[in-house]
């Protein structure tokens, strides 16, 4: 029985992804490849030219490093398109070269991307005869083909010319432009034919004035000779063959699955092996790994279109070791990669784990606790990786057991089936252990956070740039969110502690906010002009102290520029001033809770006022006029004002950096950070 086959359809229902654009110029390098080695003989005067063609008058974007290709040209010395070849050529999935691994298929590739091919070649027939035969092939199938009797024009006497035409522009888009990546990308399809015995004609990569010898970019892309070995996997022997490149050549470590003698898949392994990084190196300097795998195996299983196959990813249940899939190859494979690159793992994993346990000694103590409970793998990292990475690294490690922790304890205090008092009782005891550790890990998280907003300060109050130093919201965003009340956000987005360790406790506490708009005073001051005119940092920090309900406390604090120079006696210019109306305001518009009930006396509620600021020759001289008292240090005044029965602190920035240090230094040094 017949049956006809429609090209166009046929050419639909042939699958090239846009990023496989450059293949069948790769495969018609490889049919150049099969008709040299056709020949009787073949020597050092066969060769393989691949010459790309470039539109050189279209308008070149600036982005782009070269001008858009729009065609091919191979070139070469091999039996040419003699009638079996030429037969083939209009059988679709010929059997011709079945034995070379050829599916007869990889002219329609050409299709999918070139618009116009022509043919142009020389063979011999069986007399000896020289002919030549072109023709033409598109979406129609062959066409203008001619057939003359020829001498021979070349020192071999045969040879193949193909023009592949109208380059796809989306195709082309989505592939190398750059000549020394298309070489390099032709070298890694072709690869098999350089390390095998019988070795590969010359190949040559034409662009222009460029060129490039494809032996010579295998050469000197080599660390070593390439290192073969056979391996079984559920009876089917498989060929590995693992080769060093330079780092020039691939950007990351892979295994190369090959079928026909080709290329087909690429799997990236960076990563998947401990100590297989970005940079690995042997005595020669840097290389990239790859590993070539070829098997019957996998010729009997490659697509049509090479590009992959018809093997399941992976297989679940009893079938995981009884069935050959994708995953179970590369497993296999993966285990002999960590015997050949052995001792070169070895050094990258010490210098891994030294550079993780180093960073959480300097920069992250709070993982200390969960070392122990954290695998050996998961303590080996690429020590050329940011300190961002690692801490992300370390905190999914610390998410994972914390997750862990949650589902044991759901079912800790059930014992399991024939579980023994022993058991049971070590099974509570681990999960304590590891929970304290959690726990200890989350206080140093929190201690370094502290450490963290101490050094930010130490930052803000001082020269920003060009002499001008930082506005007051930046340190008013550090130690609270701005138009924030506390209902609106978590407690540990504030750092009240920076002043004060007891600000933590509190019923209520507004930020930038309009003292008419707050639940726990009636007042509608904000019509006053003091009150008005002083937006962001100019209205205060409001808390009531929860603890001493229902007498209750108010605490103001005022924040004011570093070396601000226009404080003066001016009510809207003096902070100590401010602090004391902002007080009074609140107490006069009957002080209650949040929840709306009033506190006894509220106009006799006690009041601490903060005002933070540098001490400028004009602040230093408010205070004194305040029958403030300096501190000791000399860094602060504090007093108590009777009439408005408040407690006044004046606090310069300096100061403020200090006493936080000080009172966290215990926690610094215990977690080892530098004073």
């Amino acid at each position: 029985m017949s049956l006809q086959t429609n090209l166009r359809g046929r050419l639909r229902n042939t699958p090239l992804s846009k990023h496989h654009g450059l293949m069948p110029v790769y495969e018609a390098i490889i049919n150049s490849i099969h008709s040299i080695e056709e020949k009787d003989s073949w020597d050092e005067q066969d060769s393989i030219k691949l010459i790309i063609r470039r539109n050189t008058q279209e308008h070149l974007n600036i982005e782009a490093k070269a001008e858009p290709i729009i065609g091919f040209t191979i070139m070469d010395t091999g039996c040419g398109f003699n009638e079996a070849n030429y037969t083939s050529f209009q059988t679709l999935d010929s059997e011709h070269k079945i034995l070379k691994g050829c599916r007869g298929v990889g002219r329609l590739l050409w299709l999918k991307t070139f618009t116009k091919i022509s043919i142009k070649s020389q063979f011999k027939d069986v007399n000896g005869d020289f002919f030549e035969r072109s023709f033409n092939f598109d979406s129609s199938g062959v066409s203008n083909h001619k057939i003359i009797l020829s001498p021979p024009t070349s020192t071999t006497g045969t040879g193949t010319i193909i023009e592949l035409d109208q380059f796809s522009e989306s195709y082309r888009k989505a592939v190398p432009s750059e000549t020394i990546d298309i070489a390099h990308q032709l070298l890694e399809h072709c690869l098999w034919y350089f390390v095998r015995e019988e070795g590969v004609p010359e190949i040559i990569i034409e662009d222009g004035t460029q060129r490039i010898n494809l032996l010579d970019l295998y050469n000197n892309n080599m660390h070593a000779s390439a290192f073969a070995e056979k391996i079984d996997i559920l009876n089917q022997s498989f060929n590995l063959i693992h080769i060093k490149f330079r780092a020039s050549i691939n950007k990351k470590h892979q295994l190369a699955l090959c079928a026909a003698n080709r290329l087909v898949k690429e799997e990236n392994i960076q990563g998947k092996i401990p100590g297989l990084y970005n940079k690995i190196s042997d005595s020669i300097g840097e290389f990239t790994y790859t590993c070539y795998i070829s098997s019957k195996y996998l010729d009997d299983n490659v697509r049509s279109e090479r590009t992959s196959f018809n093997i399941a990813d992976n297989f679940d249940g009893i079938f995981g070791e009884t069935e050959i899939s994708l995953k179970l190859i590369k497993d296999r494979v993966l285990e002999r990669t960590k015997i050949y690159l052995k001792e070169l793992l070895e050094a990258n994993i010490d210098s891994g784990k030294k550079r993780i346990l180093t960073f959480i000694s300097t920069h992250a103590p709070r993982y200390h606790p969960i070392v122990k409970h954290v695998s050996q793998n998961d303590l080996i990292i690429d020590p050329d990786k940011s300190d961002k990475e690692i801490e992300l690294h370390l905190h999914e490690k610390w998410y994972a057991i914390e997750r862990q922790l949650i589902i044991e304890g759901q079912n800790i205090l059930e014992p399991t089936n024939k579980e023994q008092v022993s058991d049971y009782l070590h099974r509570i005891n681990e999960y304590v252990k590891k929970t304290s550790d959690l726990k200890k890990s989350d206080l140093a998280n929190y201690v370094s956070h502290r450490k963290v907003i101490i050094e930010l300060l130490k930052k803000s109050i001082g020269y920003i740039n060009d002499d001008k130093y930082a506005h007051e919201s930046m340190i008013h965003e550090l130690i609270m969110p701005m138009q924030k009340t506390s209902d609106e956000i978590f407690l540990d987005s504030c750092n009240l502690w920076l002043i004060d360790e007891r600000l933590a406790f509190h019923n209520y506490l507004a930020s930038d906010k309009p003292i008419k708009s707050m639940p726990i005073t009636d007042s509608q001051s904000p019509k006053e002009p003091d009150l008005i005119s002083l937006k962001v940092f100019d209205n205060p920090i409001l808390v009531k102290n929860e603890n001493e309900f229902p007498l209750g406390s108010l605490t103001v604090i005022e924040l004011k520029r570093p070396m601000r120079k226009d404080i003066s006696e001016k009510d809207e210019k003096n902070p100590i001033n401010q602090c004391l109306t902002y007080l009074d305001l609140v107490r006069k518009g009957n002080a209650k809770t949040k929840e709306g009930t009033l506190i006894p006396t509220s106009e006799s509620v006690p009041g601490y006022c903060y005002i933070v600021c540098d001490l400028t020759e004009n602040m230093i001289n408010l205070c004194k006029l305040a029958s403030l008292t300096m501190t000791a240090d000399g860094m602060g005044f504090f007093g108590y004002n009777s009439c408005y029965k408040s407690y006044i602190e004046v606090i310069s920035y300096n100061q403020l950096v200090r006493s936080a240090n000080e009172r966290n230094q215990a926690f610094f040094n215990k977690l080892g950070f530098p004073i």
